[in-house]
């Protein structure tokens, strides 16, 4: 019987998986749970060994024998602080050693409560990667639990090997030994390279070959990279390719980019039948909410993530293998040896997303986006603001030849303007700048730069105030909270734009957008810089975004029908 703690168990399964043999125990309360389950695990070998000074070397000794990852698994308080000596030496010695620590409940550190100490990252920078689990109560926390271990284990020969610590807080009570088995768990593996002294890369390929229903989803990428002709066509057939205008060309062919819309307006049989089999994704963040919250309830068998650095990204829940290269050569690497069987899977997301229609509204801040969108010269770069503005940027067709670009590394509204006038002022094409008016105002200081050129035209979108948090559950007109949330207000870019000498283009509605927009989009050169500030109202904004995506599902219901 092993401990009915679920964090424990996720460890015990988890070394198991990993090839983890050789576990070194110290004797303790607070670790006896831990003990007891490893203990008890027949395809281990523990050793006892009561001091853990001497418990940290005696670990070594194993794993530089045989060369496999060894553990060492020690009770709280300064019981861990004695196998420092031994963490210091296995980084020096870069020895792949993974310390195991029971801990208590993070309420009681530091209230006087025996044996306790703050245990997180009490190695510094001696150690690799320093993890500490939650205790699980949620299926959440038991993903998180899942992953946190795999990374830990992982990363003891991930660039050189080393040592690890993996802190694990247990609460009373501590004695309970239910579980009659350890539970399936999902491990995730590393290939750092795909080459023919690898193993397991015939496995691998023959794992992409064996699903029918395979998917490959591309995050922002700020450089255009283009395929060569030879690899495009023996790549792009075998999968449904998803990208968002932020993954540029980046892509063998022509993306399906509109999945945002589609997948909203899908009932849920169709959204089982289009679910893939394997997911395979490269790039950085990706904008769509709906596609997310998709893969995560209709998770892959597989999900392969390919990343030159090799981490851990398991933005989906169901991360399975990370491949550590450079993307375009993994897929250039892998055309060749696709198989060449019939695969209908990629035209099942074609042809339901040619029927999701781009909107076509009224005058608004989406209308107005739409019309900038469809009107943009070839060859500028439009930087997209976060917030509502690269979301509604997404359900227009941008030309492959325009480069969109937008802060997605943490989302924030701040310095979107200043990283675009930096572009614009190293950039000899023309920069259009979608912005909201929180967006602008905040960061609004960008324009005070003595550097900027004529090259820089922006679209400023001001319905005076945070248009995407009326969208929010209870945000109406009477919430006494409305005002800090959605922070309204009265403003104007005019004098502060004419002032920084741009040319000051105003617009209020169909007519006068019309009128704005053709000075804004030629596509000669100007003499001055130019700033289009559009009004709408935000509560028009907010009902007409919701009665497009409301007319898509309501017309996606009756189709069945």
């Amino acid at each position: 019987m092993y401990s009915d703690k679920k964090s424990i168990l996720q460890l015990a399964a988890l070394l198991r998986a990993h090839g983890v043999r050789k576990i070194v125990l110290c004797p303790g309360s607070r670790n006896a749970a831990i003990v007891h389950t490893l203990a008890n695990m027949d395809d281990l070998t523990c050793y006892p060994v009561t001091d853990e000074r001497s418990a940290g070397f005696f670990a070594i000794g194993l794993a530089l024998q045989g060369g496999s990852p060894a553990a060492v698994c020690c009770t709280s308080g300064s019981a861990l602080l004695n196998l420092h000596p031994a963490v210091a030496e296995a980084y020096y010695q870069q020895v792949p050693l993974i310390v195991i620590s029971a801990d208590r409940p993070a309420a009681w550190i530091g209230q006087m409560d025996g044996q306790t100490l703050p245990q997180p990252g009490v190695f510094g920078s001696l150690v690799k990667l320093s993890v500490n689990l939650p205790e699980v109560h949620t299926e959440e926390d038991e993903w998180h639990c899942n992953r946190l271990i795999n990374e830990a284990i992982l990363e003891t020969t991930h660039h050189g090997r080393g040592p690890v610590h993996i802190n694990v807080p247990i609460s009373e009570p501590i004695y309970r030994f239910t579980a009659k088995e350890l539970p399936q768990v999902r491990t995730i593996t590393r290939y750092q390279g795909l080459s023919v002294y690898d193993r397991d890369y015939s496995a691998l390929i023959d794992r992409l070959n064996a699903y029918n229903k395979r998917m490959m989803v591309v995050g922002q990428m700020n450089l255009i990279y283009l395929f060569e002709k030879k690899y495009v066509k023996s790549l792009y057939k075998h999968f449904a390719w998803l990208t968002e205008h932020l993954g540029n060309q980046t892509v063998p062919g022509l993306p399906i980019k509109n999945f945002d819309a589609a997948i909203y307006s899908m009932t849920a049989q169709r959204q089982d039948d289009m679910a893939p089999e394997l997911l395979i994704t490269y790039g950085g963040h990706l904008v769509s909410k709906q596609l997310k919250k998709y893969l995560r309830t209709h998770p892959p068998r597989e999900h392969w993530h390919v990343a030159a650095d090799g981490r851990i990204a398991d933005l989906y829940g169901c991360l399975t293998t990370v491949i550590e290269m450079d993307p375009f050569e993994f897929l250039e690497k892998i055309s060749s040896m696709l198989d060449n069987r019939p695969n209908n899977y990629p035209l099942m997301w074609e042809n339901y997303c040619r029927t999701i229609p781009m909107p076509e509204l009224p005058y608004s801040e989406i209308s107005v986006i739409g019309k900038l969108i469809q009107s943009l010269p070839e060859n500028c770069a439009i930087h997209l603001a976060n917030s509502s503005t690269v979301r509604y940027a997404q359900l227009f067709a941008v030309s492959p030849n325009v480069e969109v670009c937008c802060n997605r590394g943490v989302n924030g509204i701040e310095g979107s303007l200043s990283t675009a006038i930096g572009y614009a002022v190293a950039s000899e094409r023309l920069n259009f700048i979608v912005i909201g008016d929180l967006s602008f105002f905040y960061d609004m200081n960008a324009l005070w730069s003595q550097t900027l050129g004529a090259n820089v035209r922006i679209l400023l979108l001001n319905n005076e105030g945070g248009e995407i948090f009326h969208t929010l559950p209870g945000m109406d007109k009477s919430s006494r909270s409305r005002r800090f949330i959605t922070a309204e207000h009265r403003t104007t870019a005019r004098g502060w734009a004419e002032e920084r000498g741009f040319t000051y283009l105003q617009a209020t509605d169909e007519a006068s957008v019309e009128e704005a927009m053709k000075l804004f989009v030629v596509p000669e050169p100007q003499s001055q810089p130019m700033l289009l500030e559009v009004f709408t109202d935000k509560e028009k904004d907010t009902t007409l975004q919701r009665e497009y995506f409301h007319g898509l599902k309501e017309k996606n219901a009756k189709t069945k029908e």
